[in-house]
């Protein structure tokens, strides 16, 4: 019997993305896809707080159903602050619906980064080039500045895009030096970016999928150990694009509902609306709107921090809901450009640890967006830190168990003096070693291919300088496994040759 439900709504989703769609007033860049679910023991306690929510608000509903379009994208202006108090009520009515019964994924996802993706297909991170931080740098750039003429090539003109790319850093590294104390590090993103530019070939079609939404979720699902669920999808019509890229990922029981005739549907959708919208207003009040803007820092405003207690709580909720509720690695989910999602994560973070609206007044509100900046700043730094790791991050299901099986299949026990050392015959032990890494204490472990499967052993701490070396490498791109090693003992010293 299946015992999960799993729903799934988008905002931001443009069905048609050209020069218009992007010049359009009310185009965002990132898609937000969200997916509510619980165990079907849940469902109905879930669906008799959402019926009677819609109940109370019935006046907003438009053709009988109640949808985040109820939500305009002004109220948003500064945040909650510049929300009226009946739609802050609004909101703290629906967040209330959330209990630990409620699984919550949702993913951000960069329309323009999945087109710059394009252009380096083909291209991998190095020890002397990181791809990764090249497409952020590139995206970021574009979405900062908005140039016409890179708008202009994305849509209409994509054989010319890497010229135009090519000659925007180049206008961009010379009107730096105007201020190069703030611009250093963008400069220095800009000259690898024309570096690497000069070897890449133009693409001649873009297409499009929005699979990344569902590979997100399925990495959700395998991190919260849930086998046996079904997913329900809004339907958008005949095409059925949403359903076909579900069921490419993998999800091949995922079926369409109207969402008039599904709550677990509507559900989503007021979440994806409420993300989206907050989303797109941190992003239109801390993007450049003028060139007199792109040699200062931006910051937001006071206004923002303005705030009602009512409205403060409201903030508090989310940040509940977002940060903290069935809290896992993949609950969100994103390209290599996401600074509108650390943003909000640094924000709801941000506005929780005050107590009250008398505290922001207390410590100068016309200071807060100075405050805020330096606090966000931490978050994208990690978030650079997490990006320059070219490490795979496998989760670790819970369970009563006592150790867990890695990448390759071996068993790994939680307590290292449980795994077994790697044996010598004559100091000498060749092996065709899979993966290095290291035990929570910082032990080196080798992960082997052997006739009757793969093992993880204990090296001798001796080849730890030797293993973080390795391991390094692989850090930065270059993985020098699986590979034949020859490790050596000699008067009571060890060495590993890579053959």
């Amino acid at each position: 019997m299946v015992q999960y439900r799993f729903y799934y709504d988008e905002s931001e989703h443009s069905r048609k993305i050209n020069l218009n769609t992007v010049n359009a007033t009310n185009y965002y860049d990132n898609f937000i896809a969200v997916i509510v679910g619980w165990k079907i023991e849940s469902e109905k306690s879930v669906f008799e707080k959402y019926a009677a929510f819609e109940e109370k608000y019935t006046d907003r509903k438009s053709k009988g159903e109640l949808k985040s379009q109820t939500l305009n994208q002004s109220q948003f202006k500064n945040g909650f602050a510049s929300m009226n108090k009946s739609n802050v009520c609004f909101l703290t009515d629906f967040l209330l619906v959330f209990d630990s019964d409620i699984e919550v994924y949702f993913s951000v996802i960069s329309k323009i980064e999945f087109i710059i993706s394009q252009l380096f297909y083909g291209y991998n991170n190095s020890f002397f080039c990181d791809i990764d931080a090249m497409k952020y740098s590139i995206v970021k750039a574009i979405l900062m500045y908005q140039p016409k003429e890179i708008i202009e090539g994305i849509f209409e003109n994509t054989e010319e895009l890497v010229a135009t790319l090519k000659a925007f850093f180049k206008d961009r590294i010379q009107q730096n030096k105007v201020n190069l104390s703030l611009k250093q590090r963008e400069t220095k993103a800009f000259e690898e970016i024309l570096e690497i530019l000069y070897d890449i070939h133009d693409v001649s079609t873009i297409e499009w999928n929005y699979d990344i939404a569902f590979l997100g979720f399925k990495k959700y699902i395998t991190e919260r150990a849930i086998n046996d669920f079904i997913l329900v999808i809004d339907k958008e019509g005949e095409s059925s694009n949403t359903l076909n890229a579900a069921k490419k990922v993998g999800f091949s029981t995922a079926i369409e509902v109207d969402s008039k005739c599904s709550i677990g549907v509507r559900i989503s959708d007021m979440l994806a609306g409420l993300l989206s919208k907050l989303l797109k207003s941190l992003h239109n009040s801390l993007r450049y709107n003028s060139s007199d803007e792109q040699l200062q820092k931006k910051i937001l405003s006071k206004e923002w921090f303005l705030l009602s207690q009512d409205q403060l709580e409201l903030y508090k909720k989310l940040y509940i809901i977002v940060c903290k509720l069935n809290n896992a690695w993949y609950k969100t989910f994103s390209g290599k450009y996401s600074d509108d999602l650390i943003m909000l994560i640094a924000f709801l973070n941000y506005m929780n640890h005050f107590s009250s609206t008398e505290e922001i007044r207390k410590q100068n509100v016309d200071m807060q967006g100075e405050y805020f900046n330096s606090y966000a700043c931490e978050y994208l730094e990690d978030y650079f830190d997490r990006m320059r790791n070219k490490l795979p991050l496998n989760p670790i299901s819970s369970d009563a168990k006592n150790y867990f099986f890695n990448k390759r299949g071996a068993k790994v026990f939680f307590d290292v003096r449980r795994q077994p050392l790697l044996k010598f015959t004559n100091g000498h032990c060749k092996c065709s070693v899979l993966s290095i890494g290291f035990s929570r204490e910082g032990i080196p472990l080798a992960t082997i291919s052997e006739a009757k499967g793969n093992y993880c052993y204990r090296l001798p701490k001796d080849l730890s300088e030797w293993s973080m070396s390795v391991v390094g490498l692989a850090n930065m791109g270059m993985n020098m496994f699986p590979a034949e090693v020859v490790f050596i003992e000699d008067n009571g010293k060890f060495y590993a040759d890579v053959l």
